[in-house]
């Protein structure tokens, strides 16, 4: 129903109802039909529900069967290890969705909690979930609107409406019908919508929706259709799960077929190719991943960006879009001038000096024709656009406490809609009164009969000052104009025909929400990075160009979607536009919702930031939602994946560089993992085809597979990031967690470290070393410790990066060296591992064929650099 179309009269046809409201008997079936005005919530899942998702995840269910298996063959420390971490995880993804869950609860905290009404002609106080359609609801300054209400009679009425269309004013509501079925929420000035505030004044109302019907309502609905998106990292893992598990047991199947042709014990072989299948499966992987992304978000934490959900950290380095609301989270949220009309001429704000009279009339005028105050703690109380006067006025030394002694206010003429212009009367320190008057600036052009110059009153060009006012207009300002009268005596009939009229004007200024300081630079480093900023507001075309074009989101005269247009457009006509547009005005929350689904159709990864109620479906929907800290709403929190402490969107690039670096991270582990398993594999599945007898047993597998991708592997989490991290684009949301030849590195270094590895057992036998078991049992281990040395970075060498520039991984290493030499020389420990003591000449040999391994990573970095240049 268009509510804001209709008159009065056609209302109160519509809903029953008149101005006496209803009566009871009449509320009673109303709420039986209606329902009561409360925000519904969908089925909640269960907790048992929650935790049990958590274990759908194919790497969890492979880590689970390989539990399984270590505890079968008489390995119960693998068992422990691996279900302590799939506990771990399962932990952290529960509480996560557990918070998740209570965005619906804030927003249900949101809505009025009782509500005046007038029922049988009596007003009443009632709990706001008993209001239905038809009931009479008396507003007045610090209310919610209980409902969608349709106003019927006002009183210099101005409603907060930020939290639902981010428009950063009040807005000035009125009763007369409207004509544009299609207009924006924003515009819709004859109705209060559920949620939002009364700032001033007061007004009656018929309730016209309730409850899930309600603006409001339709956000709740919104929220509760979206779907969690699974992140780049959960999707690239799941399917890195699969196709590992089925070549690991591929291989395993050959390599116990092959050994038991050979005549091989069949016990032998079976328990060899399990503990091959168990090392080759990496179990410390979402470890590494939560370590990572725990340690990430710790990071971020002092930077001021509060992660909620993990995997977000490292959603960051995946976005192509971020789609930023304007009001609050690139702009300030607070109105300030910038820039003066008067004497003929335009001034900035800080350069225009008071030393002659026109301008010290126009400050005088801000300070007195000014509602604004401050409390004790200095905090400015008031109306947006009336603190940034006061302020003004303040900064250039006109005090309004001080002015106010001299001249006291005696009268005013309160603002109201039809004039759109407000007069306050002063006794001035001489004999007689003076009225300062401020407004739309065609208002008071219409009632001025001349202007003050340096030289005095003069004829005023009213035709000059509004064309100078359409230039101010043009670049986003909004437009306030200011006039003075004197009199004699306070006049004795204060209609506004007699007392403004004739006015002396004095210029006018411009005002607008500003651009956060730091948000320019953000801007310019997203893009440096190949991410695109977009801006989506329910502000004017206008304004949003204005403010697009300060902080560098378009360069030129570029496309601006309204909120009109995009309401015509179906969704496959927008995914044709959707990615060259930096700005879409006067949009409805659904609308937001519209764009980030059409980017997303587009192949693109989308961020969306946002503080109000109506960005909680879009921030929700995408695959990474963000809100402010300090302006955002409990259901934009809750909503989100992560949420900045400081509104800060400079804070964002923090956050990006630092996804970046987690997964980079995350895939230096799995390519170390991979390689060194890759290496076990060959050496088990080679030796047989060479000649060879197993060279390893069961327990030497195991082992290395313990500490080797335990702690080294873990202690790649914390490797800094690459100097260049910031310069590349973003990573396709498609990309192969194996791109840029990550799977060719597995296998030619997992060759190069097997055919090290089962050269030292050749050379071994053939020479005569009983202990060749050893030896290659030593070489593989430690050849993964110069593998994990070479890969800290795919491009610089280790050399250049520093011995102790990651020192968690040399203490890893150095660790991991002491326990191996622990089982070659502790001689309890070689009968449980089946060793032998290495003499100095076999240990030096084993640490240099343990090398060749570090050499050849490093000489292949190398040649890359060399290919680049």
């Amino acid at each position: 129903m268009d509510w804001h179309c209709k008159s009065i009269e056609d209302t109160f046809q519509t809903l029953g109802s008149s101005k006496q409201g209803l009566s009871i008997e009449e509320v009673r079936n109303r709420l039986l039909s209606y329902g009561p005005n409360k925000i519904k919530e969908v089925k909640k899942r269960t907790v048992l529900g929650m935790v049990l998702d958590q274990f759908k995840d194919f790497m969890i269910l492979v880590l689970i069967a390989a539990a399984i298996v270590s505890g079968i063959i008489g390995e119960p420390k693998d068992t422990v290890v691996i279900l302590v971490i799939v506990i771990l995880n399962a932990v952290i993804g529960f509480v996560q969705e557990y918070r998740a869950e209570k965005a619906i609860e804030a927003l249900k905290m949101m809505a009025a909690q009782v509500a005046t009404v007038i029922r049988d002609g009596e007003p009443t106080s009632i709990s706001a979930h008993e209001i239905v359609p038809g009931d009479i609801v008396l507003l007045e300054a610090g209310n919610i609107a209980p409902a969608d209400i349709r106003l019927i009679e006002v009183a210099h009425l101005k409603i907060d409406e930020s939290s639902l269309t981010g428009e950063s004013v009040p807005v000035e509501k009125h009763t007369n019908p409207l004509q544009d079925k299609m207009m924006p929420l924003g515009d819709r000035k004859n109705i209060a919508y559920k949620g939002t505030i009364v700032s001033y004044g007061r007004a009656n109302g018929v309730v016209v929706s309730t409850g899930m019907n309600t603006e409001f309502g339709k956000i709740a609905t919104m929220l509760q259709e979206q779907v969690e998106v699974k992140t780049p990292l959960q999707k690239r893992l799941a399917k890195f799960g699969k196709r590992l598990a089925i070549a690991v047991f591929a291989i395993c199947a050959i390599v116990f077929g092959v050994g038991f042709i050979r005549g091989e014990p069949p016990l032998l072989m079976f328990l060899t190719a399990i503990s091959l299948a168990v090392a080759a499966i990496p179990e410390a992987l979402p470890a590494v991943v939560t370590i990572s992304l725990a340690i990430g978000a710790k990071k971020l934490v002092k930077q001021n960006a509060l992660i909620r959900k993990l995997p977000a950290v490292e959603t960051l380095g995946s976005v192509t879009y971020i789609c930023s609301d304007k009001t609050g989270t690139l702009t300030q949220n607070k109105m300030e001038v910038q820039e003066i009309y008067v004497n003929g001429k335009f001034f900035k704000h800080e350069k225009i000096s008071n030393q002659q009279s026109p301008i010290n009339n126009l400050f005088m005028t801000m300070a007195l024709n000014n509602d604004a105050t401050r409390d004790k703690h200095g905090k400015y109380l008031g109306d947006p656009t009336e603190i940034a006067l006061y302020a003004l006025s303040e900064e250039k030394g006109f005090l309004k406490e001080n002015l106010l002694k001299d001249y006291l206010r005696v009268a005013e003429i309160p603002f109201d809609s039809e004039r759109k212009c407000m007069t306050t009367f002063h006794k001035t320190p001489e004999k007689g009164f003076v009225s300062f008057t401020k407004g739309a600036i065609e208002i008071i052009l219409e009632k001025s009969t001349n202007e003050i110059s340096i030289n005095g009153k003069s004829n005023i060009n009213k035709e000059k000052i509004h064309s100078m006012s359409e230039v101010m207009a043009q670049r986003g300002l909004r437009i306030l104009a200011f006039a003075m009268r004197n009199w004699e005596n306070l006049p004795e009939d204060m209609n506004t025909a007699n007392t403004e009229t004739a006015l002396t004007f004095l210029g006018f200024v411009g005002m607008i929400d500003p651009p956060r300081k730091e948000v320019n630079a953000a801007v310019t480093l997203c893009k440096s990075a190949g991410i695109k900023p977009v801006m989506i507001t329910g502000d004017h075309p206008v304004t949003a160009k204005a403010i697009a074009r300060e902080l560098n989101i378009i360069d030129s005269d570029e496309e601006i979607l309204t909120g009109r247009e995009l309401e015509k457009l179906s969704i496959k006509e927008l995914e044709k536009k959707v990615e060259d547009i930096r700005i879409y005005a006067r949009v409805a929350p659904e609308q937001k919702l519209k764009i980030v689904k059409a980017l997303q159709n587009q192949g693109q990864f989308v961020a969306m930031t946002g503080d109000g109620v109506n960005d909680a479906p879009a921030l929700k929907s995408a695959d990474i939602g963000i809100a402010m800290g300090i302006t955002g709403t409990d259901v934009s929190k809750e909503a989100s994946d992560m949420i900045l402490l400081d509104d800060n969107f400079a804070t964002i690039v923090k956050a990006v560089k630092q996804g970046r670096r987690i997964f980079d991270n995350i895939r230096k582990f799995i390519k170390y993992t991979m390689t060194s398993n890759a290496g076990e594999i060959w050496t088990i599945f080679l030796a047989p085809f060479l000649g060879l007898p197993i060279p390893l047993l069961p327990i030497h597998i195991l082992w290395i597979n313990l500490v080797t991708d335990g702690l080294p592997g873990l202690a790649l989490a914390v490797e800094p990031a690459e100097k260049d991290i910031m310069k590349k684009p973003p990573r396709h949301p498609k990309e192969s967690i194996f791109a840029h030849n990550l799977g060719l590195d597995i296998v030619w270094v997992g060759l190069l470290m097997g055919g090290v590895s089962i050269f030292s057992q050749a050379w071994a036998i053939k020479t005569g070393h009983t202990s060749w078991q050893t030896i290659v049992f030593t070489v593989l281990c430690l050849s993964q410790m110069g593998n994990v040395l070479a890969l800290r970075s795919e491009k610089e060498s280790f050399f250049s990066l520093g011995l102790f520039s990651n020192i968690p991984l040399l203490g890893a290493i150095l660790l991991t060296f002491v326990l191996q030499m622990a089982t070659i020389y502790v001689p309890f420990l070689n009968s449980i591992f089946k060793t032998q003591p290495l003499t100095l000449s076999e240990l030096i040999i084993c640490l240099l064929l343990s090398s060749v391994v570090f050499c050849g990573v490093e000489i292949a970095k190398w040649i890359r650099r060399r290919q680049k240049t």
